[in-house]
């Protein structure tokens, strides 16, 4: 597939095949490309949760109103974010960088988000955003599908992966081999109600 065709064929699914495994080769290389996925001043603040142990999964399952694609996908992501990663030291993102970018960079990035707790949960949530949805994506050029799902009690879920202080959960993503087709796609909203040149 090209990048056209996995957009256009990504679905929510629902129904997963629960006996497929995911090769830990899959797995690897699904991970490896999810980590391409953009984010502000390279701070890679987005956290891959994989759960794959089943009993945590029927609990988690539980607690997302008793959602079937939650236990039956091969791999279940929860996309989390680390509210402390601007932080960090600055070498994590930018010391592949030429010195005089370095020195540029690494400077502005704490003082940017320190005390502003609104921008660095919607940076966080930009960031799981951007990773999902190139997870999603690369799942598909990978032969699987995936459901983004938000159907869930937060705190309940926060509660069994145990979620570090600092962390934050943002939403979960199913995925696995597809074994009932998706629903219909809905129709897009018409250009004129989603589109705006230059000003509202």
């Amino acid at each position: 597939m090209n990048t056209k065709e996995n957009i256009e064929t990504r679905r929510s699914t629902k129904h997963f095949n629960p006996e497929r495994v995911m090769p830990k080769e899959d797995l690897a290389e699904l991970i490896r490309l999810t980590k391409l996925a953009p984010s502000s001043f390279n701070m890679q603040n987005y956290r891959l949760l994989v759960v794959r142990d089943k009993e945590l999964r029927k609990k988690i399952r539980a607690a997302a109103w008793d959602q079937a694609h939650v236990t039956d996908a091969s791999v279940l992501f929860i996309m989390c974010a680390d509210l402390n990663a601007y932080d960090a030291n600055p070498e994590e993102y930018w010391g592949h960088a030429p010195e005089e970018v370095q020195n540029i960079l690494g400077p502005m990035i704490k003082p940017f988000y320190e005390g502003n707790d609104e921008l660095i949960r919607d940076e966080a949530n930009r960031s799981t955003a951007l990773a999902g949805m190139t997870l999603m994506l690369a799942a598909r050029e990978l032969g699987y599908d995936s459901c983004p799902m938000i159907g869930f009690d937060k705190d309940a879920v926060s509660k069994l992966v145990n979620l570090p202080e600092g962390m934050m959960l943002g939403f979960m993503i199913p995925v696995g081999e597809q074994i009932k087709a998706a629903w219909a796609r809905g129709p897009r909203l018409p250009d004129e109600k989603v589109l705006i040149y230059d000003q509202f």
